[in-house]
């Protein structure tokens, strides 16, 4: 395959090509992945008629969704396979040419064993892992060599995000908390928020199980040490704090009667959670979803209060509780029971995965190796009406479908020792086969989240959302054509020309990344530490690109813009809280405003060297 002569985007176009539908009948009605063999491998296990092409023509949105993870997933088996056997090749080989020298050369942890793993991955290439360690951490691109010259300015400042968030004084229950009176109207506001925010996008809690909880707040029956106590401690938290994210006004400084009103909804959900954490431990002791899922919530609480490392914490211990239920599952457990398992089992899955896309030394619970045998969510009603139900269970599965892509792109490219990113003879045909999944996610997205590739307001804040993900899956799948790029440096006159439009596309895609980055409910209540850190890699990126004379066609004016929007966003967010503020964060904010600092300076020199007919 000769990537000199077309373009990533080209190539990607020859690629859309009608693909047949790979997953049998049985295997589509039980919603788990099918490997398209005849009989296929799951059919053959549980002794089921394996049968091919008799559903309906016409299909649901959800289906359509389905159908383009089931072929994704054997296609990119498919492509596992081959490079593990390139691989092997490779190794008998004495030498090979062709490759490029990866600029985070020599920053990978060393604790790691330097054991050949090429075999560990062929027998687990239907999972959607990410390896220990990557190589697209914003860490790691922060010690890519293009940042030496700047000394201090950049790398001296930098504390490893681990050891700032370890060395942060912890949250410290208070010794009594005596919860204010709630009137029924306001607990009914309260869980209502949490039923539009958190349980529309992560959705595990059954309507009857919510309005259970509702009546046991009204009246405020917390005192039977029943784990349901918990529970409706955590929920209205989280649903006070839902309160708070959306009566900020981003538009214009807060009047005073607006803060006193974000003061209460900001002190009613520490409160809360404050009589619901006491109880937790509860939690730990019981083995059933009901405790799954307080420490679920727990962990999206440490999220809102923007401290990842006691997220991370909880729900790992959230995600190994399911693990453990969904191992050895009951015949006769109540259906409903075991779907909301499932359901945090993917909710764990796509938040931790969140967290090793930044700490990739993080332990991991080990769900993404076995998340090939859970199916994907069911019928379960966990909102009141049918349109939001339905349109929450498309959004969840859109957004696991793109953590499982997401996923696949920092494992395929950028595995530690067995990542292509870096290698300019194998990459070129994983990333086109990757951004053409990429295209079809966004093609059969259901028309509320449907999105323009530009800076266009969508229809919904999911759609919004699920845009920022879509813009950085991209920019990290065409990431290697820009390091093959930097690699080069001004020599870059010499390489195909697809490798400019490759990093052309990858520039592209982290600068409306950033330019989109809005005042969204999803982004502030869960995502502003991993957004600072992916905000701060966008920026490291465009000033590596900046310091390559031949890329400068490729940088739009507008890029000195950027780090005053992110900064002004992300300082914002970060005080939401209103406790102490993330020193991870702080540090990203740091970093952005320096490199724009830098790309003002080089920019604005280019501007009057321009001016001055040099």
């Amino acid at each position: 395959m000769d990537n000199g002569t077309m373009s990533p985007e080209q190539t990607n176009e020859g690629q859309k090509r009608k693909r047949t539908s790979l997953a049998c009948d049985p295997c589509r009605y039980r919603k788990v992945r099918c490997d398209g063999r005849r009989p296929c491998t799951t059919c053959s296990q549980v002794g089921t008629d394996c049968i091919y092409g008799s559903e309906a023509v016409n299909k649901s949105k959800s289906d359509m969704i389905l159908d383009v993870a089931i072929r994704s997933e054997t296609l990119l088996q498919e492509l596992s396979a081959q490079l593990s056997q390139v691989r092997s090749m490779r190794k008998r080989s004495p030498s090979h040419g062709g490759s490029v020298k990866s600029p985070q050369t020599g920053i990978s942890p060393s604790i790691t064993s330097e054991i050949n793993r090429a075999g560990e991955r062929v027998d687990h290439i239907s999972n959607a892992t990410l390896s220990p360690f990557h190589a697209s951490t914003t860490e790691s691109i922060l010690a890519w060599p293009q940042f030496a010259e700047f000394g201090n300015l950049i790398r001296g400042k930098s504390v490893p995000v681990f050891r700032l968030e370890q060395s942060r004084a912890p949250l410290l229950p208070r010794p009594s908390t005596v919860l204010p009176f709630v009137s029924k109207q306001e607990v009914v506001r309260i869980v209502q928020s949490f039923e539009r925010g958190v349980n529309f996008w992560y959705p595990t809690m059954a309507c009857g199980l919510i309005e259970d909880l509702r009546a046991r707040v009204i009246v405020a029956n917390f005192d039977d040490g029943h784990l349901r106590s918990c529970l409706s401690l955590l929920v209205m938290a989280l649903g006070c704090a839902c309160e708070l994210v959306g009566s900020l006004s981003f538009s214009q400084p807060p009047l005073p009667d607006q803060i006193d009103n974000q003061n209460h909804w900001r002190q009613l959900a520490d409160s809360y959670f404050d009589c619901g954490f006491k109880k937790v431990q509860a939690a730990h002791t019981e083995f059933s979803a009901e405790a799954a899922l307080c420490l679920f919530f727990t962990g999206l609480y440490f999220s809102y209060q923007q401290r990842p490392l006691q997220a991370w914490s909880f729900i790992s211990a959230a995600a190994t509780k399911c693990r453990l239920l969904l191992s050895y599952e009951i015949p006769t457990e109540d259906p409903n029971q075991m779907e909301c398992l499932r359901r945090i089992f993917w909710s764990c899955y796509i938040l931790e995965s969140d967290f090793l896309a930044e700490l990739a030394g993080l332990p991991q619970t080990g769900i993404a190796d076995i998340e090939s045998s859970i199916p994907l969510p069911g019928n379960y009603p966990t909102q009141e009406s049918k349109i939001d139900q339905e349109q929450s269970s498309l959004y969840f599965l859109a957004c696991i479908s793109m953590r499982r892509l997401l996923n696949r792109v920092h494992d395929l490219l950028y595995a530690r020792d067995v990542g292509v990113g870096f290698d300019n003879n194998q990459f070129p045909s994983v990333v086109s086969e990757l951004a053409f999944q990429l295209d079809e996610w966004k093609d059969l997205l259901p028309f509320p989240f449907q999105f323009t590739i530009d800076l266009e307001p969508t229809r919904t804040e999911e759609g919004a959302f699920l845009r920022q993900r879509y813009l950085t899956c991209k920019s990290v799948i065409y990431r290697p054509y820009l390091t093959w790029a930097l690699s080069n440096g001004d020599a870059i006159e010499g390489c195909p020309p697809v490798v400019l439009e490759g990093s052309r596309l990858c520039l592209q895609s982290c600068w409306m990344h950033a330019q989109n980055l809005r005042s969204l409910r999803h982004t502030i209540m869960v995502d502003t530490w991993i957004c600072s850190l992916s905000m701060a890699s966008v920026i490291l990126i465009t000033l590596a690109a900046s310091r390559v004379r031949a890329l400068h066609p490729l940088i739009a004016p507008e890029v000195v813009d950027i780090g005053p929007h992110l900064s002004k966003w992300l300082t914002h967010w970060s005080r939401i809280p209103g406790a102490s503020i993330s020193p991870s964060i702080s540090q990203s904010i740091d970093l952005i405003d320096n490199v724009s600092k830098l790309l003002q300076f080089t920019f604005r020199d280019e501007r009057n060297e321009k001016q001055m007919g040099r």
